[in-house]
């Protein structure tokens, strides 16, 4: 697996782990201008350590999905080029407008990624979008924001088993997640997130020709 360019594997104090150039946003540890992509806390970190092919190059134009406060979207705006960050709940907005103050190319948006047709006058065609929503009916956000890809572009989704049904067998769900995504979608990899991400699906794919 090739990584991206503007992430490395850095070592901090004697762990060797992925990492990018930019502040510190979560309280990861940092030597330098480099910190740490800890996967514990970030569904793409963990795609990354698992190898999977993400076909990120760096510098791509990203739309992340469930931005939260920033912990992952602020690794991915370290090394992409224009980066829109949506998020529905406004407390961690709070926190993803500090992490964007040292980004110029972080542009939160209090948006629904169930909704996307409420700031598709702002984002402008995308290289990758990186969908971490938990939400039922993932394969459906997936779906909705595929509008936004350019065709040979790629959607990096972490689906989250307990979001879709708390009482299912997560293989099912994640069956169910990849037939339904396969309607707008070539499936190219998927993953177990384990160890970092319980019930947890690790997605690459592209978008379907319309």
């Amino acid at each position: 697996m090739t990584l991206p360019a503007g992430v490395e594997r850095h070592d901090f104090d004697g762990e060797t782990s992925l990492a990018t150039q930019g502040q510190p946003v979560y309280g990861e540890r940092t030597d330098g201008d480099w910190r740490r992509w800890d996967p514990h806390r970030s569904k793409l970190g963990a795609m990354l350590e698992h190898g999977m092919e993400t076909g990120l190059e760096g510098d791509e134009t990203v739309l992340y999905l469930g931005a939260a406060a920033g912990t992952t979207v602020s690794h991915v705006a370290d090394f992409a080029g224009p980066t829109y960050a949506v998020e529905f709940a406004p407390r961690p907005v709070r926190e993803l407008l500090d992490a964007a103050e040292s980004r110029q190319n972080l542009f939160p948006l209090l948006k629904d990624a169930r909704k996307p047709e409420r700031y598709a006058h702002v984002v402008e065609p995308v290289d990758v979008v990186v969908q971490d929503v938990a939400t039922r009916g993932q394969a459906r956000v997936a779906a909705l924001n595929k509008r936004f890809l350019t065709d040979d572009g790629r959607l990096l989704a972490a689906i989250k088993a307990r979001s879709e049904d708390v009482t299912a067998d997560p293989a099912d769900v994640f069956d169910n997640v990849r037939e339904e995504l396969s309607a707008e979608y070539e499936l190219l990899e998927t993953a177990r997130l384990d160890p970092y991400h319980e019930d947890h699906l690790g997605i690459v794919a592209r978008p379907r020709e319309d």
